[in-house]
């Protein structure tokens, strides 16, 4: 189904769909399934998902009325691929020791594990290893924002030992477990707001690379968004290579320089999500390609929304070249900062 067959369900409670797919709302952060009786929200505010488990890895909840969750799973292979996700998540519950592989869900489902592997990806947009390391990040957060001391947060979420989890923690977290746990209490985190022709942009890192790049009109509400993102870190004006990787921004703003420089970046985001942005960094300057381009090249044909939405959450702009990817009509479709600066970046880039 594509998206308006998806919408014209939603909005018709077609019950026929249940089972096919399921709608999350961005503005509520909730999900439901086709024939779900409460009131509708605005299009542009929903997302289809192939899954509930999917929906949940986005940080989506199920809703309590229609329960999607408990749906039957009418696609042969969108029910294969929830078996998987639950063998995942009993191993993740039970945390018996025993190592995770696909010669145990082959065992299970009476596939091959070549199949189990290449079906799963094509629905979930990520392999089974991908999505139980999702799930242990996931569980992770929840048991530091529990107050939970992080050996025994790392052990409950299939961690082993926080020595291991330390090892990662920048591709994690962006900052240490302890840190985030305390909403970022500790994390040094400098910025500064500087004017271009995109308006306000402000370029906040930590000693290790940048973690945003911001665009808009106010200083005032470009700090809020930082304050935000980090409730209780250490955030305060430029400071140190800060200013050095700022400059190395605005001159390349500035200059029309045809590359844009290399910074290092402290930034975090799921295994899908790196993937979509490592893509974005390969995308020369003054070219474009669409969602699906970026979904087929990562071999994942039928993730061009997923992609999407990893575009929508980047949050280091610019540097991770977000505004280069448009619609498979031609059209702009989406950006952080609204469409009016990706339009002026993508012509500004053009004109070099």
């Amino acid at each position: 189904m594509n998206r308006q067959e998806m919408t014209a369900a939603v909005f018709s409670r077609d019950k026929e769909c249940d089972g096919r797919f399921v709608y999350a709302v961005k503005t509520t952060g909730i999900y439901c399934r086709p024939s779900c009786p409460s009131r509708h929200a605005k299009v542009e505010n929903i997302i289809f998902l192939d899954l509930p488990e999917f929906a949940e890895t986005k940080g989506f909840r199920a809703c309590r009325r229609c329960r999607p969750d408990l749906a039957n799973v009418k696609d042969p292979l969108l029910s294969l691929t929830r078996q998987i996700c639950g063998m995942i998540e009993r191993h993740l519950d039970n945390q018996s020791g025993e190592k995770l592989s696909l010669v145990t869900f082959a065992a299970e489902t009476g596939y091959n594990e070549d199949y189990l592997a290449r079906s799963f990806k094509k629905i979930m947009g990520i392999s089974p290893f991908d999505y139980y390391d999702t799930l242990r990040n996931k569980k992770l957060k929840e048991n530091l924002q529990k107050g939970e001391p992080v050996s025994e947060a790392a052990y409950g979420a299939g961690f082993g030992s926080s020595s291991r989890l330390y090892e990662k923690a920048n591709e994690r977290l962006g900052m240490t477990p302890a840190s985030y746990a305390r909403g970022g209490k500790g994390a040094e985190i400098a910025y500064t707001i500087v004017t271009c022709f995109l308006g306000k942009m402000l370029v906040a890192g930590t000693r290790k690379g940048i973690c945003a790049v911001y665009f808009g009109d106010k200083d005032d509400a470009l700090i809020d968004e930082l304050n935000v993102e980090f409730p209780k870190a250490e955030i305060a004006p430029e400071i140190g290579k800060l200013a050095e990787w700022t400059n190395k921004i605005t001159d390349f703003l500035e200059k029309k320089s045809a590359v844009i420089p290399e910074i290092p970046l402290d930034m975090y985001g799921t295994a899908f999500q790196r993937r979509v942005w490592q893509e974005l960094l390969k995308i020369a300057p003054g070219e474009t390609k669409t969602y699906k381009d970026i979904a087929i090249g990562m071999g994942k044909d039928k993730s061009s929304r997923a992609v999407g939405r990893a575009c929508a959450t980047n949050p280091v702009s610019l540097i991770v070249p977000c505004h280069r990817v448009i619609g498979t009509d031609g059209k702009l479709h989406g950006y952080r900062w609204g469409l009016e600066r990706k339009e002026l970046l993508r012509s500004w880039e053009f004109a070099q």
